[in-house]
């Protein structure tokens, strides 16, 4: 649906019903949502999530990516607090980041807060947040809205869908879920108060896209649990598991596994330690034997030995990658032992895991991934769950979220084949009024992208990062130039170069013939006109940079410093 024409006085004195998203629609991750109430002069906000995204290689040197949030800084005197529907860093990993910003309550989880407070701990400087906790069936209120937790199933534990409820009218925000009778870890999905819901009247839902591609009912995570546990069993060697940190359930279905064949686990990665730690503290590891650490290794016949490590995702510094490349110091793997990918690869991080997984060929270890047996299953619904959801609930307006374009799309084209009144197509920015009136898009509000390296964050431009991609692309070369009192060379010029290749096709080296550019445009410069520095610096720049591209096609970064003395 499109934008509407200006408001009148009259419409600007209504109660509305607001949904603005910051993050999460157009893009898997970097959810963060806002909800208002309120006349437009006198509006209360509460959002939902606040999540991260993670920098590919087109963002060199890039730890995170989080929301801007300039237009929710604007409105944070009427911003009422901040409710997290689970754990995964997608929906809470900015919050150590942002909430100094925003400074109200955060209502979670006991396991999402557990788990903030462990994060907080391994980040000198990172605040202290408040958090209010609540369980799946609590009601509570924030600002103008009350809101009930509803148990779902996802990959992590104590997810929850939220049902937002205000005098305009009540939206159901879905969170990450899917439909799974037999899950590893709590309760499926609450289909009995989701139809409750329903029955009561739902004007809204902000609903999870990211398998609306797929046909069908996702696979248990029973199913997954079992038929893992018949690949350890039937394995000779040792038997290495890469699963994402946060999917607890699965953690444990491993562990559980190893146990029942007669191993023992081992457990590497900071991030898989941290969350099994909490894991542990709240019960949801009962009844498993503790785990070993990487120091236990040497002691473990390889037939008795499971690992369970993080890099499924082909991370350079994860365990799995240390181990592919023999660089880890405790840990190795040979001819004969299996690495089982339970995990599914995110867009972006395709060829990352294929290089790990040649690497682990290349010395005989065998690798097995999803496809070849069932050893993932995807924690978000596919198409037939969804229509489900949309059967409990069966709201007015559908507003598709947490996917790309493809699958808001899709998810959009299935809600219009169920039926649903009013589809709005949303995207990061777009403010759509929910109530009064038909649901539309009535303006825009900025958004973007921050970027957090090391302890700073900020825009792009502000972090240096369209810099360094110029860098990684052309090198740099930094120029000395010492005139002496006459305005004559005092040498040759002195020269850095920094990512070029060391020839040119001639053979001559690239750093001589740089420096003979160098010093060729001082020297055509007349005496008088050398007296500026900042000019002649500039034209020995553009001869460096001229040079460099006759010997090698490409023009690299090119910074001079003139002196005189």
């Amino acid at each position: 649906m499109t934008g509407r024409g200006k408001d009148t006085k009259e419409d600007r004195s209504l109660n509305k019903l607001m949904f603005v998203p910051l993050g999460g629609i157009g893009e898997i991750g970097m959810n963060l949502a806002m909800y208002g109430y309120g006349p437009d002069d006198d509006r209360q906000w509460i959002v939902v999530d606040c999540g991260v995204s993670f920098a590919g290689p087109d963002f060199p040197g890039v730890d995170l990516v989080l929301p801007d949030i300039r237009f929710l800084e604007k409105q944070k005197n009427a911003l009422k607090g901040i409710v997290i529907t689970h754990a995964h860093e997608d929906h809470y990993g900015a919050l150590l980041d942002l909430w100094p910003k925003l400074k109200v309550p955060v209502y979670a989880t006991a396991f999402t807060a557990a788990l903030l407070a462990a994060k907080r701990e391994g980040e000198p400087g990172a605040p202290k947040i408040p958090v209010e906790l609540f369980a799946a069936g609590d009601r509570f209120n924030v600002g103008p809205f009350e809101i009930e937790a509803i148990n779902v199933t996802h990959s992590i534990p104590e997810p929850v869908a939220l049902a937002i409820r205000s005098p305009a009218g009540t939206v159901v925000h879905t969170g990450d879920w899917k439909i799974d009778p037999t899950p590893a870890l709590g309760a499926p999905t609450d289909e009995k108060r989701l139809r409750e819901i329903g029955d009561e009247g739902v004007l809204a839902i902000v609903a999870d896209s990211t398998n609306a591609l797929r046909e069908g009912d996702s696979p248990s995570e029973t199913a997954v649990s079992a038929s893992l546990a018949e690949i350890i069993r039937g394995a000779k060697g040792r038997v290495a598991v890469t699963t994402f940190s946060s999917n607890v359930g699965r953690i444990r279905s491993i562990a559980a596994a190893a146990r029942d064949a007669g191993r023992q686990v081992l457990l590497m990665g900071r991030s898989m330690r941290r969350m099994i730690d909490v894991a542990t503290e709240l019960g949801y590891m009962d009844g498993i034997p503790p785990f070993l650490g990487e120091q236990d290794f040497g002691y473990i016949p390889p037939e008795k030995a499971v690992i369970i490590l993080t890099g499924s995702q082909g991370e350079a510094r994860a365990a799995l990658a240390r181990i592919a490349r023999d660089e880890h110091p405790s840990v190795a793997l040979s001819r004969g032992d299996l690495v089982i990918f339970s995990s599914r690869a995110i867009p972006g991080n395709e060829k990352l895991i294929i290089d790990i997984k040649n690497a682990l060929i290349e010395r005989g270890v065998k690798v097995l991934e999803d496809g070849e047996k069932l050893v993932h299953v995807s924690g978000h619904p596919r198409r037939s769950e969804m229509r489900q959801m949309y059967e409990w609930v069966r709201p007015t307006i559908a507003i598709p979220a947490h996917g790309e374009a493809a699958h808001l799309t899709a998810h959009a084209a299935l809600a219009r084949e169920l039926g649903i009144k009013q589809v709005v197509e949303a995207r990061n920015g777009r403010a759509v009024q929910l109530a009064p009136g038909a649901a539309q898009v009535v303006h825009e509000v900025p958004v973007g992208r921050l970027y957090k390296d090391g302890r700073l964050i900020g825009t792009a431009e502000a972090m240096g990062i369209n810099e360094r991609r110029r860098l990684s692309f052309v090198g740099h070369v930094a120029v000395l130039v010492e005139l002496d009192g006459k305005l004559e060379l005092r040498d040759d010029p002195d020269l850095v170069a920094l990512g070029l290749p060391q020839d040119d096709a001639t053979g001559e080296e690239i750093e001589d013939v740089l420096i003979d550019a160098a010093a060729g445009a001082v020297e055509s410069t007349p005496r008088n006109r050398r007296k500026d520095l900042d000019k002649l610096g500039e034209s020995v720049r553009r001869a460096v940079r001229g040079a460099a591209f006759e010997a090698w096609g490409k023009k690299p970064i090119v910074t001079v410093f003139v002196t005189r003395s």
